[in-house]
This record gives structure tokens, sequence and C-alpha cells, in this order.
């Protein structure tokens, strides 16, 4: 059935994904307040009336990301490739790849970023940090979606830790979500959009043991379904050495993004959660 669903249009899907996005958000009280919240939060907005008006823009936004999934991973690679219509900074792809030092990419839940290694293993491999679902049911789906071209998937623990930095000394790539909550020891309590955030910091460790290049990268969803455009930008030089520093410095590159694109960001995304084990962060 999802492969059928797959078949539709974009533009249907994202039809149907904007009605799912409401549908979920006056279903969830919960859901509905993290993602007001976040957003209010996060001061993107300058005024009320543009606050409303992105508002009403992520609740569909976050629909159309679930349901063009059918799209991106059921449909034939070759036509979920046809779904990006263009890309911006590819040279600093090139150049990162003249360097052989290899390439982390830090994508974050900013528009259709699971199209983003798609796009990058059509062409060179790359090893993806990702964290298996809670549904065992679910996997077979994931990997189905994720694992095409040349991509490796690796889990969120140390053999998948371990899979990144492999791929990095061979001067390969490597995709990583920087905004994904850690588990306990693997992060610190840093700010995002102006509040504490427990952040990984195994990007920046990557980083200094490697040289790899860091470059942001995010799928911009296009109206009406006319598809996604690619957009890539090397991290800001300066990468500090202290952690918490790093992970501050990441999560300022990661908002700046965002403020380009704010109705597309994944605002119900818990991002602000203490993960179990983890000490709460102190009291501002």
């Amino acid at each position: 059935m999802l492969t059928l669903f797959a078949k539709l249009p974009l533009c249907w899907l994202h039809r149907l994904g904007a009605l799912l996005g409401w549908l979920v958000y006056l279903a969830s009280p919960r859901y509905a307040a993290r993602l007001r919240e976040n957003l209010e939060k996060s001061r993107v907005c300058p005024d009320p009336t543009a606050y409303r008006r992105v508002l009403r823009q992520a609740v569909a936004e976050a629909g159309k990301g679930a349901t063009e999934l059918l799209a991106v991973w059921l449909r034939p690679e070759d036509q979920a490739l046809q779904l990006m219509r263009n890309r911006h900074g590819w040279e600093h792809v090139e150049a990162a790849l003249a360097r052989g030092k290899g390439i982390i990419f830090l994508t974050p839940h900013l528009g259709c970023f699971e199209i983003t290694s798609l796009y990058y293993a059509a062409r060179h491999p790359i090893t993806v940090l990702y964290r298996p679902p809670k549904l065992r049911r679910l996997q077979p789906l994931l990997e189905i979606g994720r694992q095409r071209g040349q991509v490796t998937l690796a889990p969120t623990d140390m053999s998948g830790v371990k899979a990144l930095l492999k791929a990095l000394k061979r001067g390969e790539a490597v995709g990583i979500l920087p905004d994904q909550a850690p588990g306990e020891g693997e992060g610190v309590w840093a700010e995002f959009f102006g509040r504490p955030a427990y952040t990984m910091t195994l990007a920046a460790r990557l980083a200094r043991s490697t040289d790899a290049a860091v470059i942001l990268a995010y799928a911009e969803r296009l109206p009406r379904g006319a598809g996604f455009d690619l957009w890539l930008e090397p991290l800001p030089a300066g990468l500090p050495d202290q952690p918490l520093a790093a992970a501050n410095f990441i999560n300022l590159a990661i908002e700046n993004l965002i403020r380009k694109l704010p109705a597309q960001y994944l605002w119900s995304y818990n991002r602000y959660k203490t993960p179990r084990g983890v000490e709460p962060p102190p009291s501002p």
C-alpha cells in the first residue's frame, strides 16, 4: 500500500501531508504545545503576526515531511533523485573531496533532510549515523528507505562511532543529525535558541581527530510539490577545541540555517528533553 502511495505526484503527497500535519496538531495537545513553545521561544519570528504565519506553515510542513518520505524512500532510486531540482554550494563538496580528509555533513531537521544523503550517495559513499526505531517492525522499512546507493547505516552506539571514524580515515563522507538529542555521556548542555539543549559532542570530536571538512546541508522543500533544492555551506572557521564551546559554535551555525527557512524546521521535535541518566541543566 505504501508503495502505491509513493507513486502519487509529490504535490498530492504534500497536500495529504499538510492535512495530516493539522490532524496531528489538533488531535494531540502535547504535540501542539511543544511545537508552539519551541517556535515561540526561539524568537525567529519578529512579531506576533509573523509568529502566527510561521506556526501555520510549520504545522503543514511537518506533515509534508512525513508523507514525502514515501516518495524519497519507496520510489526507484533514479525517480527519487529526480526530485532534487537544484544544488547550491557543491563546490564546497568538491574542495573537500580534493583534500582527501573526509567530509562531515551536518544535516539538521530542516526541510527534507532524508533526501540529502541519498543524493550524495548516488555519487560517493557515505556512512550515516542513525538511531534504530523503538518499534522493531519499522527497522526493515527504515533500511529500505535509507540504505540505498552508496549509503551505509551506522547505529548510535560505539560500533557506529567506529564506523564513522573508519569512513573518514578512508577519505569518505559521514552524515550526522546535529540537533538530535544524544544519550547519556555523549553530549553537553549548550545553548540552542537561547535555551539549554543537550547537544552531541561527536561531530566536533570527529572533526578534531580527522581534520575532515565540516559542511552544513539541508534540502529546501519547494512550493506546490516542485521538489527540493539542496543547499550546502561550510561550517564557519574557528571550531573551538573545548567541547562546550564547540557545541555552542555548532548550535549557532544550525540556528543561522533555520532562520533562513523557519517554517520548514521540525519544531515539534523534543529538542530540550533531558535524556535518561543525564543530569538536568543547571538553573539559570
